[in-house]
């Protein structure tokens, strides 16, 4: 069953998270985890 959706509240901080399957690592090298964090810190 999917979880219901979350409450979103104007300035409220809130934790991002990413997870592998089956505890994979989700990226290759640092190179492809800075892709992943630029425009997550642009956000």
């Amino acid at each position: 069953m999917a979880r219901p959706l979350r409450i979103e509240y104007a300035g409220a901080v809130y934790h991002v998270k990413a997870r592998g399957n089956q505890g994979q690592p989700i990226f290759r090298d640092d190179e492809d985890r800075r892709r992943f964090l630029a425009p997550l810190g642009e956000a």
